[in-house]
């Protein structure tokens, strides 16, 4: 006997938003979580996450990006919640580097809006961000920051109200497909679905099968907060998300949310940890060194000095874009996992598109080839 039509294995960044979407379909899911929703050690932590139209990259995200912007207000709309904050973005590097020519081509590809901001401009519409002479900037006027604990929480808290249930502090060990269900298992009990989304982060890796396990890994990502000198110089509507790349140094982080810290965190820095739960959440000295150096050299406004840091674990892919489809060989478990460290704004589209297509609705985005776990064969 099934227990249901349908378990999210995961409710965080992307598993919420489907038990959500799930939920807006009818179909009575049930959540696991191995704690409790939004917890602080989970990769929903720290607070904020950036939203932006524009990236660097050759896929086309663009799609994606558009259905996440309307989920996203769609979101707020049920909750009564602001969880998308539209502060704009800036995407910062030297004009003829690597980064804002890249930058260009993939945003012209897409057709996403965009205004450039030479030296002279960013110096007076942006004077927190100190740049060189060779550095312009990128303006992403629909990007913003998303609460990151609100959006999850209130996911599933429509979802609640929608007929979906959360189980928490059960730590799924195992998803097996059987003749007529899916078997879910903890360390005490098991359950029994027609369909299961794994969508757990750090913890999918040993929910997928031994190929794809050896195409992700675990990654340690940190965060670190600053004191604004004058915080009403960071507050949302003064200055914008940014994304900074220079030479070989980097950057990026939100406006204040609590009127006081600024979110700087060095970019690209996730070192693969062993296992999720004992992940280090101290800053080794050589990060804080290089994040105060970095910080002291771009911002004159902070204070450079680490008022705040912490670090997460997140599962990386071995080519850094995630899985989201069925499981190879699989009629019934889809995986939606493995975004790699780059999957929250985009999270409200993924969990829709991870419902939708596990209950056998259909795309909502077409060109999604390059996320299908099908790229990594058996043989890889």
């Amino acid at each position: 006997m099934s227990d249901g039509p349908l378990a999210v294995v995961g409710v965080g960044s992307v598993g919420s938003m489907a038990l959500w979407q799930a939920s807006k379909l009818g179909v009575p899911a049930v959540g696991f979580e191995a704690v409790s929703p939004a917890h602080p050690r989970s990769a929903v932590g720290g607070d904020t996450r950036l939203f932006r139209m524009t990236y660097r990259g050759e896929h086309n995200l663009y799609p994606l990006l558009q259905l996440a912007e309307r989920r996203w207000r769609a979101l707020e709309e049920e909750s009564g919640q602001e969880i998308l904050v539209r502060c704009g973005g800036l995407s910062i590097g030297e004009t003829d580097g690597p980064y804002i020519p890249a930058l260009l081509d993939s945003i012209k590809r897409t057709g996403a809006p965009y205004q450039i901001l030479d030296h002279a401009e960013m110096a007076s519409c942006y004077p927190q961000h100190r740049l060189s002479p060779g550095e312009c900037g990128v303006l992403d006027a629909r990007a913003g920051v998303l609460r990151t604990d609100r959006a999850v929480l209130s996911a599933i808290d429509v979802a609640r109200q929608n007929g979906a249930q959360v189980v928490k502090d059960a730590r799924v060990r195992e998803v097996r497909e059987l003749s007529d269900g899916v078997r879910v298992s903890t360390d005490d009990e098991s359950w029994t679905f027609d369909r299961v989304i794994v969508a757990s982060g750090s913890g999918s890796g040993p929910l997928l099968p031994a190929h794809l396990q050896r195409q992700v890994l675990r990654k340690r990502i940190f965060l670190t907060w600053f004191a604004a000198r004058d915080p009403e110089q960071f507050v949302p509507n003064a200055f914008p998300i940014f994304i900074r790349i220079t030479g070989d140094r980097s950057m990026y982080g939100a406006p204040t949310i609590d009127g006081s810290t600024v979110k700087a965190t060095l970019d690209g820095r996730g070192a693969t940890v062993a296992d999720g739960d004992t992940v280090a959440r101290e800053l080794t000295p050589a990060e804080v060194v290089e994040s105060v150096d970095t910080a002291q050299d771009f911002f004159p406004g902070l204070i450079p000095e680490i008022v705040r840091s912490d670090a997460y674990p997140d599962l990386y892919t071995s080519d850094s874009i995630g899985l989201l489809g069925p499981v190879p060989g699989s009629e019934r478990v889809y995986c939606a996992t493995g975004f790699s460290g780059a999957g929250f704004k985009m999270s409200s589209a993924l969990g829709a598109i991870a419902a939708a297509e596990s209950l056998g609705l259909g795309p909502l985005v077409d060109g999604l080839d390059f996320l299908r776990p099908e790229r990594f064969t058996s043989a890889g």
